[in-house]
């Protein structure tokens, strides 16, 4: 019998039928959560501002040219007259986020923690739909459960272990408009905190019951040791470090795997592939243009950003008053990512899967 547990569990972790970067990205965050979890334990920490320059590595170095790519992908073959209304919503969703932020600053605060859970929980979802499989969600409410679990995670559980720094650096993000703003705010954080704890704790325990109920195997025991394992290490791993690594040890990788597993012939037609045909040298020369391009019009989006808000470092150091920029920059352009990209995009979408 414990043999058999074992041959089970060693089979839902390294998972050889699937693409290695998900055994990889479980391993990535058991080894971070066991071992902030032990330091903890032994009273050590690490550095607020060391926190501050792995959070920028993860967010900027390492996560956001995935998030380029998976634009690329899902455009690269798409008739032109899409790409350019796809680009006009995602400007103007953009635009809306800032103006939103602008007028109301907690409320683009509140906006920027809703597409962080979005865009982990809805992308987590697609993945398993391609690797692992979903018989185990049987209905839509049952799938938007194990979004909101899943994407919970990435910012309620920071909440309820991490309430100083998150506070923090919330007030910062809002500074960047109105450094008063949040204060009123911030003196309820002791009563929604546990509420904050118990909702998402009643929603896990829900989803994962709920999933063996109406179905168990090998999808609901995939599912359900991820959901756990994401809630374990958001709770052990300080904020900083636990979102700025959870994006490209998790979700960059998880979505990589997705990308592999789906084999289906892509939407549109070659005539229309941006990189087109030709040589490889031909080929590999395009594609390098598309993506300086993509990256000159991310970096003129920043500018703009930063040119619109009031205060861009929030009246704080550089490293702190970077860190509440990026977050409020990546969750403006991660917005329409999420809806243009996906929600709206129904024929394939940058989480495709048929």
């Amino acid at each position: 019998m414990n043999a058999l547990r074992i041959g089970s569990v060693r089979r839902f972790w390294l998972d050889s039928d699937a693409h290695p970067s998900l055994p990889l990205s479980r391993a990535a965050l058991l080894v971070l959560a066991v071992g902030f979890a032990a330091a903890g334990a032994a009273g050590a920490s690490v550095p607020l501002r060391a926190q501050m320059v792995l959070y920028l590595v993860g967010m900027v170095a390492l996560n956001l040219p995935h998030g380029g790519y998976e634009h690329f992908e899902n455009l690269r073959r798409r008739r032109p007259s899409f790409r350019w209304r796809y680009v006009a919503i995602y400007l103007g969703a953009i635009a809306g986020f800032v103006g939103l932020l602008l007028v109301a600053p907690v409320l683009g605060l509140a906006l920027a923690v809703t597409v962080a859970m979005a865009k982990g929980g809805l992308g987590g979802v697609k993945v398993l739909d391609a690797t692992s499989g979903t018989e185990h969600l049987r209905t839509r409410p049952q799938r938007w459960l194990a979004a909101g679990v899943r994407g919970g995670a990435v910012m309620l559980v920071p909440i309820v272990f991490h309430p100083d720094t998150f506070a923090t650096f919330s007030a910062l993000m809002v500074g960047l408009v109105d450094p008063s703003a949040f204060g009123p705010y911030a003196a309820h954080f002791g009563t929604t905190r546990p509420l904050i704890a118990a909702g998402y704790g009643l929603a896990l325990a829900t989803h994962v019951g709920l999933g063996y109920v109406r179905g168990g195997g090998r999808s609901w025991l995939v599912d359900a040791g991820e959901s756990l394992l994401l809630a374990a290490y958001f709770a052990a791993v300080p904020v900083l470090i636990a979102v700025g690594l959870y994006f490209p040890f998790w979700y960059s990788a998880r979505q990589v795997a997705r990308t592999v597993t789906v084999d289906s012939e892509p939407v549109g037609d070659e005539e229309w592939d941006i990189i087109g045909g030709g040589g490889a040298s031909a080929v590999a020369l395009r594609a390098w243009g598309v993506l300086v391009a993509g990256a000159l019009a991310t970096f003129l989006v920043l500018a703009t950003v930063y040119w619109a808000v009031p205060n861009p470092l929030a009246g704080s150091d550089l490293l702190p008053g970077a860190v509440a920029f990026w977050s409020i920059f990546i969750s403006i352009v991660a917005l329409p990512h999420v809806v243009v990209g996906s929600l709206l995009d129904t024929e394939r979408g940058i989480w495709y899967v048929p």
